[in-house]
């Protein structure tokens, strides 16, 4: 495995699909996060490159096109200019953005996969696929829908249940329709150049639950999110099946082999081929080799995604990179779960969507503020919402009360004692000065830890915090009262706050990089890095600028006026969605499961696990300990006294050393949050739920 700091970082973000323009949710999940994390390594001076570019092949832009009564190519020049506008506006800064359209990229495409089919990677087969007779096509994945088989909604497509997340084949659909024209579809003879992905399945389970490759430690798999794994375990057992890689279509990278006349190259094939050539394109207009990023084993490789694309990045490109030979590896995917809106999922055919553009065109000049947002609500382990009147309450009261008035005393206080000069230290430090000193310190190393660990709403409540504590100490210190009496006292009270501030502009700029800019330009300390933050950072006797209100509240009547362009609430629209229902169960199943009233009667967090609590809990039956994962949630104090609904015979199972003996019912909220299934007043401990 490479060193724990290697040589340099290869940083992907998932090519977005040139149909339509970018949204909130999709910066949330692959890109703010990305954007962060280069910015980070670019900070401690790390060698990275971070590409990605417009998916402009697949089904979804032929439907978008025929949709629209224009070519292909018209809608993916449109959204290619579009969706670079809306990243920019957001400060979203790839090395390199390019798009798979582009002939250099066709070039690369088709001689990767001659050399995966000389190698007999694939198998050519001739099956039966749903052909529009109406149309006169064979239907790819995304030209059919019909029910899931799995939870039985409607609207599945042939790929993919976007209900449940399952991945489907177009033949498990219940009563199949083709997109194109409404008709049932028939199935017809067609050959394909198919995956036999069943071959690499021990492989794959190695390398992607410990982190080993061909015998060696490629990766630490503990770091690995859980959701990523989960789902790539379970593809993986339930027995990878064959993929075909080629499909019958005439927008794509054309087949270069005999028999392919009329088949294009598979999107999940074809697009992830673009992160190598668009850093080969950022190697040309660089004068660097792009190679040592791909193919170098001090190199580490990074996917962000959402997670409606880990099994592609975990599984599909993994095996066609190792087929090929030569490529690194993915060393983390640390795919983000969705961002919902106001109370229901986003919705881009039903405009149920905050657009970048359309945020940049209604506050001018603040991205830094929805990128603050977003990275305070990140839905890093599970789904969470954006809302406009927590969107206010956030810029409101965080960033403008505490981070913007902060800043504003500070300099305004320096300017009217010391004639905005920095201050030297000029008495002996109290206690509270060296508990100050000591966070300002130790807060970049808190940030780096959360940022490395894929942790971005952790590391920015770890800068806030010590804003917040700086807040503090400058409230309590009150240096327009000591100045009257002790004036050098004065001085240590502003030169460490303003080590707070500047510390804080190096720690802020992976997320507010407008704001850092400002801040390191009216303390001096634009030469600064990562490594210089901290204590000193701030030279006595620099002279300091000005600075404007760096944060300007949100009104209510904004508010309402972005919640206007929404339209109707998602409950008027009937977009209000919920967990889609599971495989059926037997009534026989559901009838051995004991369902049980219990009481906490104590709790504690378990040692070295952040999300779970140790619950003793008496069930009438016994005392006996639970192991619960709600320790984001609720305090052991707050659970302490409860009634919680048990499922007391589950089969006894160690967690992180702990044997727990049952598992505690909890429902998920529309914030992301949980609650208690609570049983009715007046039940008691022991009795049975039915």
């Amino acid at each position: 495995m490479a060193n724990s700091t290697p040589a340099r970082y290869m940083v992907t973000s998932a090519l977005p699909y040139a149909n339509g323009p970018i949204h909130v949710g999709h910066i949330a999940g692959a890109y703010l996060p990305a954007d962060i994390y280069v910015r980070y390594l670019r900070a401690r001076g790390r060698d990275v490159v971070w590409v990605c570019g417009s998916d402009e092949h697949g089904a979804a832009i032929t439907l978008r096109a025929r949709k629209e009564g224009c070519s292909p190519s018209e809608i993916v020049d449109r959204y290619h200019a579009e969706m670079q506008a809306g990243f920019a506006g957001l400060g979203i800064d790839f090395d390199h953005y390019d798009r798979t359209s582009a002939q250099h990229h066709h070039a690369f495409a088709q001689e990767f996969f001659k050399t995966l089919n000389d190698k007999g990677t694939f198998e050519v087969e001739t099956r039966q696929q749903y052909f529009d007779e109406q149309e006169k096509q064979f239907l790819a994945d995304r030209y059919i829908k019909g029910g899931c088989p799995k939870c039985k909604s409607d609207g599945a497509y042939g790929d993919q249940c976007e209900a449940c997340g399952s991945a489907l084949s177009p033949d498990e659909l219940i009563d199949p329709t083709s997109t194109l024209s409404g008709e049932k579809p028939v199935l017809k003879e067609t050959s394909h150049w198919y995956l036999p992905m069943g071959r690499h399945e021990e492989w794959l389970r190695d390398y992607i639950e410990n982190g080993i490759l061909d015998g060696e430690q490629h990766h630490d798999a503990k770091a690995w999110k859980a959701h990523v794994k989960g789902q790539c375990r379970s593809w993986i057992d339930g027995g990878l099946q064959s993929r075909a890689m080629t499909r019958d279509l005439d927008w794509g990278v054309k087949v270069p082999v005999e028999g392919g006349d009329g088949k294009v190259l598979y999107v999940w094939l074809d697009a992830p081929l673009g992160y190598i050539t668009a850093t080969q394109q950022w190697a040309e207009k660089t004068g660097r080799d792009w190679k040592p990023f791909w193919q170098d084993a001090d190199t580490q490789l990074v996917h962000f995604i959402g997670k409606d694309n880990i099994v592609f990045h975990c599984i599909i490109f993994p095996i066609l990179l190792r087929e090929h030979g030569g490529y690194l590896l993915p060393h983390n995917v640390p795919a983000n779960e969705f961002m919902n809106l106001e109370g229901a999922k986003i919705s881009t055919s039903r405009n149920w969507a905050v657009w970048a553009n359309d945020y940049m065109e209604a506050f001018p000049g603040r991205a830094d503020e929805m990128r603050y947002v977003l990275a305070s609500i990140m839905p890093e382990q599970r789904d969470a919402e954006f809302t406009w009147h927590d969107f206010q309450a956030r810029v409101n009261n965080e960033l403008a009360d505490v981070l913007g008035n902060f800043v504003n005393r500070v300099l305004v206080l320096t300017s009217k004692y010391f004639d905005s000069e920095a201050p030297a230290i000029s008495t002996d430090l109290t206690a509270v000065d060296d508990a100050l000193l000591a966070h300002i310190n130790a807060a970049p190393e808190a940030v780096s830890t959360a940022i490395e660990r894929y942790r971005f709403r952790e590391a920015l409540q770890e800068a806030m915090g010590l804003v917040r504590a700086g807040n503090k100490y400058l409230t309590e210190e009150e240096p327009w009262k000591v100045f009257k009496t002790d004036p050098d006292r004065v001085r240590t009270i502003l030169n460490l706050a303003l080590q707070v501030t500047a510390t804080a502009a190096v720690l802020l700029e992976p997320f507010m990089p407008d704001l850092s800019a400002k801040l390191s330009g009216a303390l001096g300390t634009e030469a600064k890095t990562w490594d210089d933050a901290g204590g000193n950072l701030v030279a006595p006797g620099t002279a300091l600028g000005k600075l404007p209100i760096l944060f300007e509240k949100i009104t209510p009547e904004l508010v309402e006026e972005q919640v206007a362009l929404l339209g109707p609430s998602a409950e008027e629209a009937g977009l209000r969605e919920v967990p889609a229902q599971k495989v059926e169960t037997s009534f026989d199943q559901f009838q051995s499961m004991d369902l049980r009233v219990a009481e906490v009667t104590a709790a504690e967090k378990v040692k070295g696990a952040d999300k779970l609590l140790k619950l003793t809990v008496r069930t009438g039956l016994d005392e006996r300990t639970v192991v619960s994962g709600i320790a984001e949630h609720f305090k052991p104090e707050d659970v302490v006294g409860r009634q919680v609904t048990l499922l007391v015979n589950l089969a006894p199972r160690k967690i992180r050393g702990v044997m727990s003996q049952g598992m505690v019912l909890m429902a998920s909220t529309e914030d992301g949050g949980l609650r208690f299934v609570t049983p009715d007043e007046g039940a008691l401990p022991g009795d049975a739920i039915s």
